[in-house]
């Protein structure tokens, strides 16, 4: 009886990418052939020495509940790893331990966010960003992100939407979904200005922090000690070890902040499962040789997308800085981007996502995820071209 459901859950929005891998999954169970450029997981596997690490945590049995904010051995990982790449200095009595960043921002946005208070967020962005500040019942306030600007945030631009009502400001970088990487000079003037608003806490989307390109520092909010009492850091395995299915992120809190987030886990997740949270020191204080590896894979598919991606007539795509997607321009297509994402599904089985799943400033691009081979996407392309050649756009686009 859905009648009876609370106000709220008419608010909660959703995450594209399933849905359309959803339905390249039905089409591919018709017979048709589809190359997915759709979904954000790396396609390669999880290295040896992680997967051996969590079999040898089962075999020793390892089997049982764990602390709620994590093992500690796993948490001095954190902080050891912090330490080894960033510089940065973390008490291990922050670190959050979680099944998933989705857990990160659900906490953070559900904290700060109630009627009356304002939340920034990079849109296009992370969807769920959006979804989950207007389950909060907070106001949502989008950054546009320019593709004039790299899709890297803009200082002035983030200082402009705060103010005293704001509680939570949002900030990605490598994004998702345009691979913008943010200059330390915009960072450095943002920190700054935000000191007229100590108020508003941050909550910062570093989940790609590994996946930058032609020398690009990645720029952590860590390294900020004016803003370390309101920050929150989001991070974890999946994208970096190739560990989407094992569930595995975590998040630095303010220490007067922790202990609310590890409340909410206790009532929420109990706690992370055992196996995974052993795999993820191996990972962290293990080689690092596959990492590096995939990293330099994601940078040759980047400039094979991105010249393909130039080549097809009305798309125009500039190179991202980070992560592994990229984000064309379609609008001389006369498409608009659903239109698009369906024509290219349908019609060239092709699974790539609208920019509108990320936000209304996604409207006239498309996400085009790189993990996949450079003959999928060179494949995907060349279906593209001929698709476009076959069905000019509807004049109701044009």
């Amino acid at each position: 009886m859905t009648n009876l459901l609370a106000e709220r859950m008419g608010r909660l929005g959703t995450e594209t990418a399933f849905e359309v891998l959803a339905r390249a999954k039905a089409l591919e169970a018709k017979g048709k052939s589809i190359v997915s450029l759709s979904i954000g997981q790396p396609d390669f596997r999880t290295p040896d020495h992680i997967v051996e690490a969590a079999i040898k945590a089962l075999r020793d049995g390892h089997h049982g509940y764990t602390p709620a904010n994590g093992i500690l051995p796993l948490r001095e990982a954190v902080v050891r790893d912090l330490h080894r790449r960033l510089g940065a200095k973390v008490d291990p009595g922050q670190v959050l331990i979680v099944p998933g960043g989705k857990v990160t921002m659900f906490f953070a946005i559900m904290m700060y966010g109630e009627p009356g208070a304002e939340i920034v967020y990079p849109n296009p962005g992370f969807p769920i960003y959006e979804s989950v500040i207007r389950f909060s019942g907070a106001t949502e306030v989008p950054l546009p992100l320019l593709e004039k600007n790299g899709f890297a945030f803009d200082a002035d631009d983030v200082l402009a939407r705060v103010n005293e009502r704001t509680r939570l400001i949002i900030l990605n970088s490598p994004a998702n979904p345009t691979g913008g990487v943010t200059p330390k000079d915009q960072v450095d003037k943002l920190v700054k200005g935000l000191q007229k608003f100590p108020k508003a806490a941050i909550m910062s989307d570093e989940i790609y922090g590994q996946m930058t390109y032609d020398g690009r520092p990645h720029v952590s909010l860590l390294n900020y000690p004016e803003i370390a009492d309101r920050l929150i850091l989001l991070d974890g395995w999946s994208k970096t070890y190739a560990m989407t299915g094992w569930r595995l992120g975590y998040s630095i809190w303010p220490k007067d902040v922790f202990p609310h987030a590890e409340r909410l886990a206790i009532n929420c997740h109990s706690c992370v499962n055992a196996a995974s949270q052993f795999a993820g020191i191996a990972a962290l204080d293990g080689p690092q040789d596959a990492v590096t590896k995939m990293v330099a894979a994601f940078a040759e598919r980047r400039r094979v997308i991105v010249d393909e991606l130039n080549a097809v007539p009305g798309f125009r795509c500039v190179e991202p800085g980070g992560a592994f997607y990229a984000f064309p321009n379609i609008e001389g297509s006369g498409y608009s981007s659903r239109q698009m994402e369906s024509l290219l599904l349908e019609e060239a089985g092709v699974a790539v996502l609208s920019g509108t799943a990320f936000g209304k400033y996604g409207n006239g691009y498309l996400r085009f995820s790189y993990a996949n081979s450079i003959e999928n996407i060179r494949l995907a392309m060349d279906k593209i071209r001929k698709t476009l050649a076959a069905n000019p756009a509807p004049k109701a686009a044009q």
